[in-house]
């Protein structure tokens, strides 16, 4: 039997009550208060159907754990094969999944499930191709919090997917101390003495440096686990990379594009960070059609 758990990235990051939350929210924001009146209107109850959920390009898939759960909460008597696994490559024109059961139930959930993967199989695409391009590096490419607000946990997830890394999923599982926070508290010691003077040992301090000055200050100080090269040209990331020799974690983070992280990555840097996996990602396009 099909279940949204058996479609999950074997090596990615969803809670089922994750997936469950953001279904019940999207069926709840797309059928309203009086269900699919066009449906119920036009199809006759007994009716059933047989679709298939198509990829009408190529890139790496996303999502199918949410379409599946999107037709189940509709109907117990949907049945659904798979013909993939999230994270998986297709080409354009396969049938991603088969769906079978009442038809106003395949209607009513057909947007909502298509909206779900075209929009993580968008992010798993991009990551991919990110990665791509750091192939034979150590380099690991990350997301960043820059998120659609409300779908963060599926998003990340979807990154995972495309082959990249998760950086912080909130405010409150990592350190990261950013520019405004150096300059409301002080400076970069000043700054790096409190939170380390905060934190438990299992919680990871990390610091933006925009300049060569302060990562010197940063690695005199050995308060930070983590520095996080804001903006800095590619000369400048490899004189980081030589300066800090492994007594810091590097990420480079900040205008990365597809036509730079190849040569952010033979820096030597060890995480780039890149907003554009999830805010920048076009939509994956797939399609359910009636198979009559």
């Amino acid at each position: 039997m099909t279940t949204p758990a058996s479609l999950l990235h074997s090596k990615a990051f969803l809670s089922l009550l994750a997936i469950d939350e953001a279904v019940q929210r999207a069926l709840n924001e797309d059928l309203g208060r009086a269900g699919d009146i066009t449906s119920i209107a036009t199809i006759p109850e007994a009716t059933q159907a047989h679709a298939v959920l198509i990829a009408r390009q190529a890139g790496v898939i996303a999502g199918l754990p949410l379409a599946v759960a999107v037709f189940q909460k509709l109907s117990p008597d949907i049945n659904i094969q798979a013909h993939f696994r999230d994270g998986g490559t297709v080409a354009s024109g396969v049938h991603v999944l088969t769906i079978s059961g009442p038809a106003r139930a395949v209607l009513a959930g057909e947007r909502t499930a298509l909206n779900f993967v075209g929009r993580l199989s968008g992010i798993a695409t991009l990551t991919s191709d990110y990665v791509r391009h750091t192939a034979g590096t150590k380099l690991r490419i990350c997301c960043t919090r820059k998120t659609t607000p409300g779908l963060r946990a599926l998003e990340k997830y979807a990154v995972r997917c495309g082959g990249g890394f998760n950086h912080r999923f909130g405010l409150d599982d990592a350190i990261l101390i950013k520019d405004n926070h150096v300059a409301v508290a002080g400076g970069v010691r000043p700054v790096l003495q409190r939170a380390r003077a905060h934190v438990g040992h299992l919680v990871k301090i990390e610091i933006e440096v925009d300049t060569m000055a302060q990562l010197r200050e940063v690695l005199d100080s050995g308060l930070a686990d983590v520095v996080l090269l804001d903006n800095m040209d590619i000369a400048t990331l490899t004189e980081a990379v030589k300066l800090a020799n492994g007594r810091v974690v590097l990420e480079a983070s900040g205008g990365v594009t597809l036509q730079s992280i190849a040569k952010i990555a033979k820096t030597g840097v060890d995480y780039v960070s890149c907003g554009a996996l999830t805010h920048s990602a076009p939509n994956f396009d797939v399609a359910l059609d009636i198979d009559a």
